[in-house]
């Protein structure tokens, strides 16, 4: 547990550090493509780590959230290279996985809400997010939509989502104010209209 725990935080730290370096790197450069491909193996460290320290400790909220978690990036990082919108296996396979752990995400915010753990406000808001990315990400390539400006767009919601989760680790393993559930969702309530803001940006580009 000390080993994968060392490995998780140190994963974290440079999946934070390469995502701002990729954020504030001139888009489609090779710094941006280097940095982005040094989050998404910091990323995919992060999900490893996690899932047997989940299992070791019995922590199915964990759990969830890490197969959520490294979805993003993984999808983030398909939309990069795939070009061509059309799905393999591995996209239909993460789909359904991500969409599984958003439903067991609302059950287990039940379990919690019947149990008085304010926790499942955190779950209710993350079984969403997740059902609604898994669901539009199943429509845009049953429709193969992620082409041109919509797959940039796509690229860049999923690589933010995937941040959003690595500053929610950092700010609440670092602030142990009350209410708890309040600091898991702070980054998302932060940052997500800004990601509204870029895709706006990005669809509305004329090339």
């Amino acid at each position: 547990m000390e080993f994968l725990l060392l490995a998780h935080i140190s994963a974290g730290i440079v999946a934070l550090l390469s995502a701002t370096l990729a954020l504030c790197s001139g888009k489609g450069g090779k710094l941006h493509r280097l940095s982005g491909a040094i989050y998404f193996w910091a990323m995919s460290a992060i999900f490893i780590t996690a899932i047997p320290m989940a299992i070791i400790t019995g922590n199915i909220f964990l759990f969830l959230i890490a197969i959520f978690s490294f979805y993003l990036a993984f999808a983030g990082r398909r939309f990069a290279k795939n070009r061509k919108g059309i799905a393999t296996i591995i996209d239909w396979v993460a789909i359904g996985l991500v969409l599984i752990s958003g439903i067991a995400m609302w059950i287990l915010a039940v379990i919690y809400f019947l149990a008085q753990n304010y926790q499942y406000i955190t779950l209710g808001v993350f079984g969403f997010i997740a059902l609604a990315v898994g669901y539009q990400d199943y429509m845009r390539y049953k429709n193969r939509t992620v082409i041109g400006k919509r797959r940039i767009a796509g690229h860049l919601t999923h690589m933010m989502g995937g941040t959003i989760a690595v500053v929610t680790a950092v700010l609440v393993v670092n602030v142990s104010m009350e209410p708890t559930w309040l600091w898991w969702i702070l980054p998302t309530l932060v940052i997500t209209p800004i990601i509204f803001w870029w895709n706006i940006k990005t669809l509305d580009r004329k090339n």
